[in-house]
């Protein structure tokens, strides 16, 4: 009687996705998208461009999963849930892989996408009063299995990905600091060298934030003097590394010359500590200086003054002197080995055991701190008369080869270990602000290693048309902004409170954080699902209870448990139907 009464009608998992939609809404993805991408006269179904977007960024985010072909069924899965979180009638069918590729070449549109980025860093600086001083650049390849063109997309360069086998695109980011939100993006051919991508970066982010006053951090390769000169010009500053390129080995000596000597002393920096009683560590210590500079932009002359600091940083100095000492053991041994006599090897005339060595000790990079000496010993043995054979002299020459590392100029050299010049033109900027400004470039890095990682899987690549590669980088940036930003706020929150989270740590419940991740905080709301019943002819709905945590982590986003109860809502509405249109 009771089956006969009530029967299951599905059920869906829920999971983090009313989460996700209500953070796309915040940041108004749906409606930019719409504004600079209208749909096409002969679009079909209630969903618009820009929320058939939304729903892509929900699904790739959720699912860690950006191919074209796995959205569709995913829609089918969740048919419900999404149309209660669009307020709309959602059709698989909108997520088809042929919609979902000509909605990758709308986004590759040049103009377009300029004006809808722009459009929407300036709604998120606004809506999360985000201040724009310091600006991250810097770039990354990503591989694909497209075909190679002479003058196409898809080429070979050096690869990031260590896959030098494959042909790759290119991406240069510029990310605001310190959340490492990305700002602007740009994708070109995967042999583009990066050091021309400095300046047209900039400008686009002087485009979106204005020229004046902001600081550009970045790596060797934005060190070029015209990248300098030009930020100098446009009253913008800049903070980077010299390369060998602008900082030559005779150079770099004259400067440690004077600390190596004991007449520079050198300034330490320390890592800041959240408690006042502890002792910060030091991390790096070093020293000022200031040049004039010149260069010639743009027919005219830039003339400006540069503050350089020469800094050696603590453990980078321990790793390099690590290494050499274990090249220097392993090259010794090697050379030794080279030189034993042993059952069917060849013996070696001391040139060769010379020759031998010294591609050793180039190979191991420890040239000029190996002394490699060569020893020739002869020996007369006397032979006795036999058969027909006069009784002589028997010479054997023996050649031998001995390493022995130069402790004098291996103590010259880690002298010398783990010291970089770091350049700026900011006139506030101090030593101890160069050491930890340069030392938070991991955050663009971790914009990379989310985008390439698990969390959106961009690569690899299996799209053919350089326009939908194109598409896919833009639209998965996006996806990027979102994780950068949940992230934020929760941490804003925890901070203001002065509070930690705990629960989020699988296997350790009572571990608590007051820096926790996006992806640790979806996962959290896995297992939430959504039940539908049939009940005496009625449908009725029914969602698993929010956890303590579940609702702690909608607290901490600054949203309401009403995000997952509207789904519960959605089926009060007459004339549900759940068959495809």
């Amino acid at each position: 009687m009771i089956d006969q009464l009530i029967r299951l009608i599905k059920v869906e998992r829920v999971d983090d996705i009313p989460v996700l939609w209500a953070q796309l809404q915040k940041m108004q993805v749906s409606v930019q998208l719409d504004q600079f991408f209208p749909t096409h006269g002969h679009w079909k179904g209630e969903l618009t461009l820009g929320e058939v977007v939304a729903v892509w960024l929900t699904f790739v985010v959720s699912e860690g999963d950006h191919c074209l072909a796995h959205v569709q069924p995913w829609a089918e899965q969740n048919r419900d849930v999404l149309s209660a979180c669009l307020g709309k009638q959602v059709r698989p069918l909108d997520f088809s892989d042929d919609r979902l590729a000509a909605i990758l070449d709308a986004l590759s549109d040049p103009p377009s996408w300029t004006e809808f980025e722009t459009s929407l860093n300036q709604s998120i600086l606004r809506v999360y009063e985000l201040p724009a001083f310091r600006v991250r650049i810097d770039s990354t390849s990503a591989k694909t299995y497209a075909g190679v063109t002479p003058s196409g997309l898809f080429q070979f360069g050096h690869s990031k990905d260590h896959r030098p086998d494959l042909p790759q695109v290119k991406l240069n980011l510029a990310a605001l600091d310190p959340l490492g939100l990305p700002l602007t993006t740009t994708v070109v051919s995967g042999e583009a060298a990066d050091d021309p991508l400095y300046v047209p970066e900039i400008k686009k982010v002087q485009g979106l934030v204005g020229a004046g006053g902001r600081t550009y951090i970045g790596d060797c390769k934005m060190a070029a003097l015209n990248t300098r000169a030009f930020l100098a010009h446009s009253r913008d500053y800049y903070l980077c590394p010299l390369s060998g390129k602008q900082l030559t080995g005779e150079e770099l000596d004259n400067l440690l010359e004077p600390v190596l000597t004991g007449q520079q002393k050198l300034k330490p920096v320390s890592q800041p500590q959240e408690s006042s009683t502890d002792l910060p560590p030091q991390i790096a210590e070093g020293y000022e200086l200031t040049r004039w500079l010149e260069a010639e932009l743009e027919g005219q002359v830039v003339r400006w003054q540069e503050k350089r600091f020469v800094v050696r940083s603590v453990a980078q100095a321990a790793r390099q002197t690590h290494s050499l000492d274990q090249r220097l053991t392993e090259a010794v041994a090697e050379i030794h080995a080279i030189g034993e006599r042993r059952q069917g090897k060849k013996r070696l005339s001391a040139a060769e055991l010379q020759e031998a060595a010294s591609q050793i000790v180039t190979r191991r990079r420890v040239a000029g701190l190996v002394k490699v000496e060569s020893t020739i010993t002869r020996t007369e043995k006397k032979k006795r008369r036999y058969g027909g054979q006069p009784a002589g002299v028997k010479v054997e020459i023996t050649s031998t080869v001995k390493a022995q590392v130069d402790s004098l100029a291996v103590k010259q050299a880690k002298q010398r270990l783990g010291w970089r010049v770091y350049a700026t033109n900011n006139p506030v900027m101090t030593l101890v602000t160069v050491v930890l400004a340069y030392r938070g470039q991991y955050l663009i890095e971790r914009c990379f290693g989310r985008l390439k990682g698990k969390a959106l899987s961009l690569v690899p690549m299996f799209l053919q048309l350089e326009s939908r590669v194109v598409g896919l980088i833009r639209m998965l940036t996006i996806a990027l902004r979102l994780l950068t930003l949940v992230e934020f706020v929760a941490r804003q929150q925890l901070e203001k409170e002065g509070n930690e989270i705990a629960g989020l740590y699988a296997g350790n419940e009572k571990r608590a954080t007051a820096r926790p991740t996006t992806e640790m905080m979806l996962r959290a709301f896995r297992g939430v699902s959504l039940t539908v019943l049939e009940v005496a002819g009625e449908l009725k709905a029914m969602l698993s209870p929010l956890t303590a945590l579940q609702q702690r982590l909608l607290e901490l986003l600054s949203l309401t448990a009403d995000v997952y109860l509207r789904l519960v809502q959605h089926f009060l509405k007459p004339a549900l139907n759940l068959s495809e249109p």
